[in-house]
């Protein structure tokens, strides 16, 4: 048996019937016809089988007065609206994920569901994303962000002042509780279980997720499988767009980490 792909084999557009012309002005916008998949691309993980994966766009949600500020802004309180750039940044992210299926990642189903995290910034995100794709909103409390406890709206030096040394294990071991939060490696079982029951309605089809930092890199470190001290590694900023596909075998697929969005809308 071979691969569906070999690793070093790069598509021909021309010859493949199922590509995506980018030329093609069907290709995106609102209107259009999502395209035939293309096969699986050159240096997208090995697969032995033509298994569909169930795909999520994980999209973070845009700027607040707290990303400003630098603010531990959690799950604990519903927390800001986003603010002018923020819905600018909603705006723009709209657009990339449009173009998903389309004219970028052709072998990625176009999305047909949109879900978000209950907080405030992520249904406002969710909800500009979702009029662009004509989709309803689902919000499930699994993709919200971490539960920071007594840190929540503080500054790093604000707690460092009044916890000292332990901000610093909270992000590098996993494994740290802020008083009355989660730790990192807590949100990636909540996360992981977030994405199972997304794997578990079946593949072959594209679902955009709306959360935030802390949460979207526990999803991306579950995906890969490695340990919790490493994932505030990730750059995950407003707005941006990250890609994992998920396969029955659990031998899943990190396609995009933290692509940011600004640039993307076509004039």
């Amino acid at each position: 048996m071979t691969p569906t792909q070999p690793a070093d084999a790069s598509p021909d557009p021309t010859s493949d019937p199922l590509a995506v012309d980018p030329a093609d002005p069907t290709a995106s916008g609102a209107s259009a016809t999502p395209r035939r998949r293309a096969s699986r691309p050159s240096g997208a993980s090995p697969r032995f089988d033509d298994e569909q994966p169930t795909t999520v766009v994980l999209v973070r949600h845009g700027q607040t007065t707290m990303t400003v500020s630098r603010g531990y802004s959690g799950s604990s309180e519903p927390g800001p609206p986003l603010d002018e750039h923020g819905r600018a940044q909603a705006r723009s992210a709209a657009a990339l994920v449009e173009r998903v299926g389309r004219d970028l990642w052709g072998d990625i189903p176009f999305p047909g569901e949109v879900v978000a995290s209950p907080m405030v910034r992520t249904q406002e995100t969710a909800a500009v994303i979702a009029e662009r794709l004509g989709l309803p909103v689902r919000t499930d409390a699994a993709f919200q962000e971490a539960d920071f406890g007594a840190w929540q709206g503080l500054t790093a030096e604000q707690i460092e002042e009044r916890w000292p040394g332990e901000l610093e294990p909270w992000h590098t071991s996993g494994r740290v509780r802020p008083p009355g939060g989660e730790s990192i490696a807590d949100v990636g079982e909540r996360l992981r279980r977030g994405l199972d029951a997304l794997r578990a309605g079946g593949g072959d089809r594209t679902v955009v997720v709306v959360s935030h930092a802390v949460a979207i890199r526990a999803a991306l470190g579950v995906t890969l499988g490695s340990d919790p001290g490493t994932w505030s590694q990730l750059r995950v900023a407003p707005a941006s767009v990250s890609i994992v596909r998920l396969f029955a075998d659990r031998r899943d697929e990190i396609a995009v980490a933290g692509a940011p969005s600004e640039g993307w809308a076509r004039g």
